[in-house]
């Protein structure tokens, strides 16, 4: 398996591929892993750290095809391969691209994926690395270029590689990023894998703990067993909440994050990408779903009965649909389904665990796992 990783500076992807690889050895595999940025500075020892895109564009392109010889000529040896590099830059150069197409070519990966996170994260780990010099809406269009481009280098080097977007999940350590190490795993070295999107309410639930709770079991509980593709991996909906809220009383920043990795906005700054924020969270679903094999999506119930069914929700199951994958709905609310779900719908289950016992009679979860369904 031949694969390369991309994402915009800020994601630490270097930590996440460990925990990738501890996996893969866990499980007899050994790749070789490559970061692409270390192996030119390592050829460039006059470069001084964080200055290396300072350099002509004419020595950065003679680096990276140095170094990227030596990626090729591992393939004679190396079973498993992953890339770890850039699509794109965005620095004094202007926009340029981060790769030679005859050395992609002839690397021919099975396997492209993007690697994301929110912009609040990024911010913190951009400013906590000494890179200030950014705005919100730039790393807002770092992430897009990033995606797009990557999207293209699978469309036009090679025949047969797949291209996935795939949420970071978090900082090392947290329940996100290891699911999505996870995925990652899954993505790279179990491709029978089944990819399922997670389709569920996000913002009508606030007052129900017990309907939160049900939630997050059944986002954790599938993540056990399927490669998911989860859109609350990258929640940034709330950031333009705060930043309205954070106005209306005069601030002029705002916080966000866990315990010593908070991350501090300027107010103006978030401001700015509100609408950002929600075309990317429209176009990003939905390539989410267009990746996955099949949705899986859980309605709840509200406290009168009915059902916790967002515009979101409806609008996932209905894109679904007509990309001819497969819809699973899992319906919580006593009342029956409406036509506009019945219509999309594959299969309906009114809990998770018929919908586990479903999934394994049809061999959608691997046999050495089946048994753990409901452990």
């Amino acid at each position: 398996m031949r694969v390369v990783m991309t994402g915009q500076v800020g994601l630490d992807k270097k930590p996440f591929l460990q925990r990738v690889c501890e996996l893969a050895r866990q499980h007899g595999q050994e790749p070789a892993v490559f970061h692409v940025g270390d192996m030119m500075y390592a050829e460039a020892p006059d470069a001084a750290p964080g200055r290396i895109l300072d350099m002509p564009l004419s020595r950065l392109r003679g680096l990276r095809r140095s170094v990227f010889k030596d990626i090729l000529a591992a393939r004679e040896t190396a079973r498993n391969i992953v890339v770890n590099t850039h699509a794109t830059f965005r620095w004094r150069h202007g926009l340029f691209y981060a790769f030679d197409y005859d050395q992609m070519k002839a690397l021919d990966a099975d396997l492209y994926v993007v690697l994301v996170d929110n912009v609040d994260r990024v911010h913190y780990r951009l400013v906590r690395d000494g890179h200030a010099d950014h705005t919100l809406k730039d790393i807002m269009v770092w992430r897009e270029e990033e995606i797009l481009a990557t999207e293209l280098l699978a469309q036009i080097v090679s025949g047969h590689g797949r291209c996935f977007i795939l949420a970071r999940g978090g900082d090392d350590g947290e329940q996100g990023a290891s699911a999505a190490a996870e995925t990652m795993f899954r993505l790279c070295f179990q491709p029978a894998c089944r990819k399922v999107y997670l389709s569920f309410p996000m913002s009508h639930l606030g007052d129900r703990p017990d309907a939160l709770a049900e939630t997050e079991t059944f986002r954790r509980t599938l993540k056990r067993y399927f490669a998911c593709f989860d859109p609350a991996d990258v929640e940034e909906k709330h950031l333009a909440r705060l930043a309205v809220e954070a106005a209306e009383e005069g601030r002029r920043t705002v916080e966000t994050g866990p315990p010593g990795r908070r991350a501090v906005m300027d107010i103006a700054d978030l401001l700015a990408i509100v609408r950002d924020i929600d075309g990317q969270i429209y176009a990003r679903d939905f390539k989410l779903i267009d990746q996955a094999d099949m949705i899986v999506s859980l309605v709840p119930a509200l406290a009168d009965g009915r059902p916790a069914l967002s515009s979101g929700v409806e609008r996932e199951l209905q894109h679904a649909h007509e990309a001819t994958r497969e819809v699973f709905v899992i319906w919580r609310p006593r009342a029956d389904p409406s036509p506009f779900v019945t219509a999309t719908a594959t299969r309906i289950f009114r809990s998770l665990p018929e919908a586990l016992g479903y999934f394994q009679e049809r061999g959608y979860v691997p046999a050495a796992q089946a048994g753990a369904l409901f452990a």
